[in-house]
C-alpha cells in the first residue's frame, strides 16, 4: 500500500511539472519561428532625429540671444515676480498628420522632415519679427523606447539623439540574474534583430543607436521546476493530503 501511495504522489508531481514546462513558455514574447525573420539592424551612424507626424515638441523663446539662460548673477530672474514665473504656461505642440505645427504668434509651420536644429533656425527667424535677437530652444517631448521582459515593463525616454541599446538597458535597471544576455530582441517596425550582449564582440556589433518607438525585449531565464513548485506547491500539498487520506481509508 505504501508503494501504491508513493507511486500516486510521484505521478501527481510529474504531471504538475510537465504541465508547468508548457505553461511557463507561454509568456515568452516575440518568438522567432523562422530564422530568416531576424534581420540584423546594423549599428547606425550617429544622426539627428527627423521631425515626424505625431511628434510632440516643447518650445522656449528667449530674447537678447538667450541672455536669460546664462544670467550668471541672476539679476534678470530677480526682476521677474515669483507668481509670474510659476504660472508661465509650458504647452506641447503637436506635429499634425500634415506635418504642420501651430505656434503662438507666428502661426502654422511645416516642420516634418527637418532636424531640431533646422526647425530652430526657422522658428528663430519667425520670432525675430516680434522680439529682439530671439533665441529658440526646441525639444522633443515624446521620444521613447519600450523595454519589456526580464527587466519588467518600462518606458525609457530618449534623453538625447544618439542613445544606444546599452544606455537604454542601463536606464531600465540593467540585466538581472533572470535575463538572457545573449537573447535581446530589438523590434523596429517590421524588423527584428537578436542582439547578443554576452560577449565583448557581441557588444561591439549590437550596441546600436536606438530610434523612437523601438521595442527592446529581454528574454527571461525560465526555471520550470522551481517555478512550478512555488506556484503549485499549495495544490500539491492538498492533493498529497487527500491521497494520504484515501490510502488510509482503503487500508482499513
Amino acid at each position: 500500500m505504501k508503494y501504491t501511495f508513493r507511486m500516486i504522489c510521484q505521478f501527481v508531481l510529474m504531471a504538475v511539472l510537465l504541465a508547468s514546462c508548457a505553461s511557463y513558455k507561454q509568456n515568452i514574447m516575440f518568438k522567432i519561428t523562422d530564422p530568416s525573420q531576424a534581420t540584423g539592424l546594423t549599428a547606425e551612424a550617429e544622426k539627428n532625429y527627423i521631425i515626424q507626424k505625431n511628434d510632440i515638441l516643447k518650445l522656449k523663446v528667449f530674447t537678447n540671444h538667450g541672455e536669460l539662460i546664462i544670467d550668471p548673477d541672476l539679476k534678470l530672474l530677480k526682476e521677474i515676480p515669483p507668481q509670474v514665473a510659476n504660472t508661465r504656461p509650458d504647452p506641447d505642440y503637436l506635429v499634425d498628420v500634415n506635418g504642420v505645427t501651430k505656434f503662438p504668434m507666428i502661426g502654422e509651420l511645416k516642420l516634418e522632415g527637418l532636424t531640431i536644429r533646422q526647425a530652430e533656425a526657422i522658428l528663430q527667424k519667425e520670432y525675430d519679427k516680434f522680439f529682439t535677437d530671439s533665441f529658440v530652444v526646441l525639444q522633443y517631448a515624446n521620444k521613447r523606447v519600450f523595454v519589456l521582459g526580464a527587466t519588467g515593463g518600462q518606458v525609457i525616454p530618449l534623453l538625447n539623439e544618439n542613445m544606444t541599446l546599452i544606455e537604454v538597458l542601463a536606464l531600465s535597471t540593467g540585466l538581472n540574474n533572470e535575463s538572457k544576455a545573449h537573447n535581446i530582441r530589438v523590434i523596429r517596425g517590421e524588423q527584428i534583430t537578436v542582439a547578443d550582449l554576452s560577449t565583448f564582440e557581441g557588444y561591439k556589433k549590437n550596441n546600436m543607436i536606438m530610434q523612437p518607438g523601438d521595442i527592446v525585449y529581454v528574454e527571461p531565464i525560465r526555471r520550470p521546476a522551481s517555478e512550478a513548485l512555488r506556484d503549485y506547491g499549495p495544490a500539491v500539498s492538498i492533493i498529497t493530503s487527500l491521497t494520504t487520506l484515501i490510502v488510509v481509508l482503503i487500508s482499513r
